[in-house]
C-alpha cells in the first residue's frame, strides 16, 4: 500500500504481471475511488463547461462521455478528464468531470473562481460520497451485465448511463452510473456508485471471476495501450498538440482558457512529439532517461517499463519531430549506457492482437 494523492492505494494484490495478465485474458477490477468526480447541474452547465475544457461538449447528448483537457491560459496542461453528460430517472439533466486525483484540488480551485458569474450552475465535488470501480478485460461485460440493468452490450464505448448496480438473486441493486470506458486498453465498463455500496459489489465482482488488481499493473496496461498519464507524458509544460491529443481540442468558433496559446502551439512545426520506443535488449527505461541520435540528445522518456504482453522492455519520449518517424533508430541512456531503441507507432497494444497498431 502507498499513499496516492492521499489515497491509501495498492500497488499491486498478488503480483503486477499476474494482474496484468488476468486483465488481458479474463476480467481485472480496480478501485478508482480516488478520482475526483465533480457534479455539474443548471441550465447553463453545459456552456460553462464548454468554456472551461479544450472539447467542444455543448452538443453532447444525455448519455455521451468525451475525453478532453483543462488548459491553463499558456496552453499548458491543468489535467485531461472525461466529461459526462447525464440524464437522471426524472429525465432531468446533469454533467460530471472526471479528473485525476492528483490534480482534484488544483482543477477545483481553477473552477470556483469562474463560478462567481455563472449564476445558473450548481457545483458538487461528490468524489468522497461516491466510489468507483473500474472492470476491465475481454471478459468483463459478461460479468457485470447481471449485476445492472443497462444493457452493456447495445451500449457503444465512452457512453454511460443510470441504472441499478449490484443487485442479484431478486435483490434490489444501488442507484449508479455505469459506463462504456478504462484506462486499460482493453473493453470493460465503470461504475460509479455510492460509497457504502462498493465494498459489496467489489465483493460480488470478485466472487464471480474479477482479479483484484493493483496501480502497478494498471500503469503497465495504460502504457502498452498509450495511455498519457499526467505528470508523466501531461503536464503544464506540455500543450495538447505536442502530446498528440489534436482530437481532444477543438478551436474553431469557441473560447476557453488557453485557446490562443494553442492556436499558436499547433502552427508550430517545430514542437517536440509524443513517441513509442521498443529496446532490443533486456534493460528496461525509467522515466527522465535521455534518448540520442549518436552523441546528440534529442529527447528524454516519459514512462517506461518490461511490457508483459510484448515481452520486451517499451517506452514513451518526447523526441525533437524529425526523429519521430517510425522505424527509426535511437539510444535510450540507461544509467551512463546508451541501449538501442526503435520509434514504433503508438500503442503498443491494441485489443484483439500483439505488437503495434497498423
Amino acid at each position: 500500500m502507498v499513499d496516492f494523492a492521499g489515497w491509501s492505494m495498492p500497488v499491486q494484490y498478488s503480483s503486477i504481471v499476474a494482474e496484468h495478465t488476468a486483465t488481458r485474458t479474463g476480467v481485472g477490477i480496480f478501485d478508482i475511488s480516488h478520482m475526483g468526480r465533480l457534479r455539474f447541474d443548471g441550465p447553463a452547465a453545459a456552456d460553462f463547461l464548454d468554456h472551461l475544457v479544450t472539447r467542444s461538449v455543448k452538443d453532447q447528448t444525455p448519455g455521451q462521455i468525451r475525453y478532453a483537457l483543462v488548459t491553463n491560459d499558456q496552453g499548458g496542461i491543468l489535467d485531461d478528464v472525461l466529461v459526462y453528460h447525464m440524464q437522471d430517472a426524472a429525465g432531468g439533466s446533469y454533467w460530471l468531470l472526471v479528473v485525476n486525483a492528483s490534480n482534484r484540488e488544483k482543477i477545483v480551485d481553477w473552477i470556483l473562481p469562474r463560478l462567481v458569474s455563472a449564476a445558473d450552475v450548481r457545483f458538487t465535488d461528490a468524489t468522497t460520497d461516491w466510489a468507483m470501480l473500474a472492470v476491465q478485460g475481454p471478459k468483463a461485460l459478461d460479468l457485470v451485465q447481471p449485476l445492472v440493468e443497462a444493457d452493456l452490450a447495445a451500449m457503444k464505448y465512452y457512453t454511460g448511463a443510470e441504472t441499478r448496480v449490484g443487485g442479484e438473486r431478486g435483490i434490489a441493486g444501488h442507484g449508479g452510473i455505469v459506463s462504456r470506458t478504462g484506462y486499460t486498453g482493453e473493453d470493460g465498463c465503470e461504475l460509479i456508485v455510492g460509497a457504502a455500496a462498493a465494498v459489496s459489489i467489489w465483493q460480488t465482482l470478485v466472487r464471480g471471476g474479477a482479479v483484484p488488481a493493483g496501480l502497478g499493473c494498471r500503469d503497465t496496461l495504460r502504457l502498452e495501450a498509450a495511455m498519457p498519464l499526467y505528470g508523466h507524458e501531461l503536464s503544464e509544460a506540455i500543450d495538447p498538440f505536442a502530446a498528440g491529443l489534436d482530437f481532444a481540442v477543438d478551436l474553431e468558433g469557441r473560447s476557453f482558457p488557453g485557446h490562443a496559446a494553442l492556436v499558436r502551439a499547433k502552427a508550430d512545426a517545430a514542437r517536440p512529439k509524443r513517441v513509442g520506443l521498443e529496446l532490443a535488449g533486456p534493460r528496461l527505461p525509467r522515466e527522465g532517461f535521455g534518448v540520442f541520435a549518436g552523441e546528440r540528445q534529442i529527447g528524454r522518456t516519459t514512462s517506461g517499463t518490461f511490457s508483459p504482453t510484448l515481452e520486451k522492455p517499451i517506452a514513451m519520449a518526447y523526441v525533437e519531430r524529425e526523429f519521430a518517424a517510425p522505424g527509426t533508430q535511437v539510444a535510450i541512456d540507461i544509467r551512463g549506457r546508451q541501449e538501442p531503441a526503435t520509434v514504433v507507432k503508438l500503442p503498443f497494444y491494441r485489443r484483439g492482437r500483439k505488437g503495434n497498431a497498423p
